[in-house]
């Protein structure tokens, strides 16, 4: 079996024997005679299978029964909207750093809304290319929102972010989430999109501190009510069952290697590429800075949009696919997600340094 080097940005790269236990009960699942596509998400058998999935998260955030794991449709923009309508009241601000493209639209979002919205820090005023190191809040914060890692641009909060302890902090962890360890209490809520680092896309998880309930707005429709699937731990209507599957595989492979290798895992990958860009004399260039780059998505530049084209194609027809960087910004962008193999970013590093001395 010939596998690719998937560097896509998502739905990404998924670990092999994930793939393979899935292949092997696809159709009859664990002798039940059917498919967990086909499965009531009310049966018996479903349920341990939703449990391992939420127990699991929990257990790598390290949190307790203080929390709810909620796994939504939707996709993480979804969230851009859900969480002001939720957890913004009427004399409250909505707090948000905006360090990219979905950073960004997080904070649009709640203003569409109406609700009171604060830009606490930006990094707009170089495209992006840092992170803020520093921000201010309004009177009245809601909640501060940022985003850990910019899937777009590179870049990456590579610890928690501090903030006053009477600050609810809020994280779009979609592209980072669970590469490093994470002090889940830290967060009132936490969400990400499944499809970049746990799993298939279809499902977003929202990690939400059950003492929030509180403070919601009671007059929310009830799909858009946090509290609706709090109370129905995600079965208020059919949740997307055979996503949270794969993700309940996903997060034990996980747990499996233990957080602290799967950063270090993450932090050689990178470096592989890393390297090969600070060596080129300049042939490649980063986008953003050092101290601030992405372990999930590497962006980069070559001279001329031509050569960045040709080393796309060459890179394709060596086996690397999905480097071209996103519509919005140009460029080359490897991917490195937790399921990416060390050996995938080994062979793009290589190819890199042999591409150079053949056309630098």
């Amino acid at each position: 079996m010939k596998r690719i080097h998937n560097f896509s940005a998502g739905p990404a790269v998924l670990p092999l024997e994930v793939l393979q236990e899935v292949q092997k009960d696809l159709v009859d699942y664990k002798g039940k005679g059917l498919s967990v596509m086909e499965m009531s998400h009310r049966s018996k058998d479903y349920q341990e299978i939703f449990d391992v999935a939420v127990n699991t998260m929990k257990r790598l955030l390290n949190v307790g029964d203080d929390y709810s794991v909620l796994f939504l449709g939707g996709g993480a923009s979804t969230q851009f909207y859900m969480l002001p309508l939720n957890l913004c009241p009427e004399d409250k601000v909505a707090n948000y750093i905006n360090t990219g493209e979905w950073a960004g639209k997080a904070y649009k979002e709640a203003l569409k809304i109406g609700k009171q919205a604060h830009l606490a820090a930006t990094s707009e005023d170089k495209k992006f290319s840092y992170l803020p190191k520093s921000f201010e809040l309004s009177e009245n914060p809601a909640y501060l929102h940022y985003c850990t890692n910019n899937t777009i641009y590179g870049t990456e909060y590579h610890k928690d972010l501090e903030v006053p302890k009477d600050v609810l902090l809020v994280a779009d962890m979609s592209s980072d989430f669970l590469s490093r360890p994470v002090d889940g209490n830290k967060y009132g809520l936490i969400y990400a999109g499944a499809q970049k680092n746990i799993g298939p896309a279809g499902a977003t998880a929202v990690v939400i501190r059950r003492d929030l309930i509180e403070r919601m707005n009671k007059n929310l429709p009830t799909m858009m009510a946090y509290k609706t699937h709090i109370d129905k731990d995600s079965m208020f209507n059919t949740p997307p069952t055979f996503p949270v599957y794969v993700i309940g595989l996903v997060l034990q492979w996980i747990e499996k290697q233990g957080l602290e290798n799967v950063l270090l895992n993450n932090q050689k990958k990178a470096a592989y590429i890393y390297d090969a860009i600070d060596n080129s004399g300049g042939f490649y260039k980063g986008t953003v800075e050092k101290e601030d780059r992405s372990l999930m998505n590497i962006t980069f530049r070559l001279p001329s949009e031509e050569l960045e084209a040709q080393f796309i194609d060459e890179a394709k027809k060596a086996g690397m696919n999905n480097l071209k960087g996103h519509r919005s910004v140009g460029g080359c962008r490897a991917s490195t997600y937790n399921s990416l193999p060390l050996e995938s970013t080994k062979a793009l590093g290589e190819f890199m340094d042999d591409f150079q001395k053949k056309n630098g």
